[in-house]
C-alpha cells in the first residue's frame, strides 16, 4: 500500500513547499522518523492553526469546518491542500480537502447570516488537482470573499488566495509566494532493507512512460506539462491581483517566499494587519453596505442603466 500511495504522489504535479512534500512522502512510506517530519512537527504550524481557530467563532450551520462570527463566515484553508478527503497529513491540525471546502463554501454562501466570507489561510500549498476549479468558486462568489494569511500562504494556497476579490491581509510575520509547479521522484541508489529493487520496463512505443528523472532528457519529458500548468496558475494570479503575467513572473518571488512588507510592496497582498486575524475579523464585522465584488460591478451598472432607460 505505501508503494502505491508513493506512486500516486510522484505521478502528479504539486504546488507546495518542498519540505511538506517530503513529509507527505515520509508518511506514505510510514517513515515516522523521517527528518522532514520532525522539521514539520517543530515549525509551529499546529499552534498557529489552533490560535486562529480559537478566534474564528462558532461552527457555521451545515458545515464541517467553517465558522461564523459577527456576520463573517470563516473558511479555514490550513495544512497541505488535497483534492479529496484528507487521508494523510503531516500535522495534527490536518490538511484541507478541496471537495469538503467547496461544500462548506457553498453553505456559507447560502447562509443568510453570512455577509462576508473570510478564507483563513495557513498552508504550504498542495496538489494541483482541483485547485483551479476551487479558485473559480472563489472568484465567482456572489458574496464578497477576502483572505487573511495567519501563517503561510504558499504555492497552490496563493493560487486560491489571489482569486478573492475582497483582497488579502496578512500577519506581519506571515509569508506568501512559492509560485510554480513541481513533480517529485525518488531514485533508488541501492537495494532496500528487504533486498528488493524496483525495475520498470515500458513498451517499445512508450519511451516517455517511465522517464529517467536523473537525466536532463528525462526531466525535459515532464517540463512542458509543468510549464502549461504554471501558465494557468500565473494567469489566475495575474487576473486576481490586477497585474500583468510579466509582473507575476518578475515580482512575485520567482518561486521564493516574501514576508509582510515585501509582499505588500510587490502587490501580492493588500494590507499588513498588525493585530492579526482578530483585527481582520473586527474590521469585516463592522456593519456597512456589502462591498460589490469587482466581478459583478459591471453587470450591476448595466442593470441600473437599463432600469433607468425603462423609466424615461
Amino acid at each position: 500500500m505505501p508503494h502505491r500511495i508513493l506512486a500516486a504522489i510522484h505521478g502528479q504535479p504539486w504546488a507546495i513547499l518542498p519540505g511538506y512534500l517530503e513529509a507527505i512522502e515520509g508518511i506514505a512510506a510510514r517513515m515516522i522518523q523521517n527528518p522532514a517530519l520532525d522539521a514539520i512537527r517543530d515549525d509551529g504550524h499546529a499552534e498557529r492553526h489552533m490560535e486562529a481557530l480559537a478566534v474564528m467563532g462558532s461552527r457555521a450551520e451545515g458545515t464541517r469546518s467553517a465558522t461564523l462570527r459577527d456576520g463573517v463566515g470563516c473558511l479555514p484553508i490550513m495544512g497541505p491542500i488535497l483534492p479529496r478527503a484528507a487521508l494523510i497529513s503531516p500535522s495534527g491540525a490536518g490538511a484541507t480537502a478541496l471537495d469538503q471546502a467547496a461544500v462548506d463554501l457553498r453553505a456559507l454562501q447560502a447562509n443568510d447570516n453570512v455577509r462576508h466570507i473570510l478564507l483563513v489561510m495557513d498552508t504550504p500549498g498542495g496538489a494541483v488537482a482541483g485547485v483551479h476549479e476551487f479558485a473559480r468558486l472563489i472568484s465567482t462568489s456572489a458574496k464578497p470573499i477576502s483572505v487573511h494569511v495567519s501563517g503561510q500562504c504558499a504555492s497552490a494556497g496563493y493560487w486560491i488566495a489571489a482569486s478573492a476579490a475582497g483582497g488579502i491581509s496578512m500577519d506581519p510575520t506571515g509569508v506568501v509566494g512559492s509560485l510554480g509547479v513541481a513533480m517529485s521522484s525518488k531514485v533508488q541508489e541501492a537495494p532496500d532493507a528487504q533486498g528488493q529493487r524496483g525495475v520498470d520496463i515500458t513498451s517499445s512505443n512508450a519511451p516517455d512512460k517511465r522517464p529517467d528523472l536523473t537525466t536532463e532528457e528525462g526531466r525535459a519529458t515532464y517540463r512542458p506539462m509543468l510549464d502549461q500548468i504554471e501558465s494557468v496558475f500565473f494567469a489566475a494570479v495575474a487576473k486576481g491581483r490586477g497585474v500583468s503575467i510579466a509582473t507575476v513572473k518578475s515580482d512575485f518571488g520567482r518561486g521564493g517566499l516574501k514576508t509582510g512588507e515585501q509582499a505588500k510592496a510587490a502587490g501580492m497582498v493588500d494590507r499588513i494587519e498588525a493585530d492579526g486575524l482578530e483585527a481582520t475579523l473586527s474590521r469585516l464585522a463592522v456593519r456597512r453596505s456589502p462591498a460589490t465584488p469587482r466581478r459583478t460591478a459591471a453587470a450591476l451598472s448595466l442593470d441600473v442603466a437599463q432600469r433607468r432607460a425603462r423609466l424615461l
